[in-house]
């Protein structure tokens, strides 16, 4: 579903804390923004009222989880502006809008491998916790930095799930290598992936290959959020340049061109 300018639900609400991680990672959590619902693989736009003129854009997240009190975002520190969310302090004001772009697809009772590739682990927080048929799921995540720093254990409390840790480039042939089986063994279910471009396109590749289902979700820099200042464009399966906030963040693997 394509959503428009006049569909997105903006709201101030309040910071409600915030849990570091080693590495610079961060778990943003703030006051539910009165939204209906989501689906998880969609994001929010996020901006704190004090930023002023100096920072004019907000920053887009993948949204973490939700309940009906909070919903909370994971995200690393990398910039002026994470750095300055990562210092919020209990009920700053923040402006969020959103749910905004599409979701994963939730299927009950069809195998679903969840591919997870660093920073791409924060969605699937909320997919297993919202799935109709978690038994149907099961996680591998590669990453880099220490696997304390990720919400990974919380998943593996729910799902079958089994890190793969990169710790040196000697690791990533075989990490590559781990993939392209991963997703040729899901012939008859769905992948679900969020990652690197570079995780992104193995993903892409072999489901081709192999012509297995799978949504990918991509991550670029946005401004606005709402498709209209055309900064996070990309090209469709048909060549056809689309914004990835309207048309994305998750497309079907054959709908989209790196």
């Amino acid at each position: 579903m394509v959503r428009n300018c006049r569909e997105v639900k903006v709201r101030e609400v309040r910071f409600l804390g915030a849990w570091e991680e080693p590495g610079d990672f961060v778990e943003l959590t703030l006051e539910n923004p009165d939204w209906d619902g989501y689906r998880p693989g969609q994001f929010a736009m996020l901006r704190p009222k004090h930023w002023g003129l100096e920072l004019s854009w907000g920053r887009p997240f993948s949204i973490s989880r939700a309940d009906a009190d909070s919903v909370t975002f994971f995200f690393q520190v990398v910039g002026r502006g994470t750095a300055r969310l990562s210092r919020l302090k209990p009920d700053d004001e923040v402006i969020i809008w959103g749910p905004l772009g599409n979701g994963f697809s939730a299927p009950a009772e069809t195998p679903t491998l969840l591919l997870a590739g660093g920073m791409g682990i924060a969605p699937f927080r909320g997919y297993v916790e919202k799935h109709p048929t978690p038994e149907a799921l099961r996680l591998v995540f590669a990453h880099r930095a220490s696997i304390g720093s990720y919400p990974y254990q919380l998943l593996a409390e729910a799902i079958p799930a089994e890190a793969v840790h990169e710790k040196s480039p000697d690791d990533l042939p075989m990490i590559i290598e781990r993939i392209q089986n991963e997703v040729r063994g899901a012939k008859d279910g769905l992948v679900l992936a969020c990652g690197p471009l570079p995780f992104l396109k193995t993903v892409q590749q072999a489901a081709r290959e192999h012509k297995v289902r799978a949504e990918l979700s991509l991550e670029r820099s946005m401004a606005c959020g709402v498709g209209a200042c055309l900064g996070c464009v990309c090209k469709d399966g048909q060549n056809k340049h689309v914004q990835v906030c309207a048309r994305g963040p998750v497309f079907k693997s054959d709908d989209v061109q790196f």
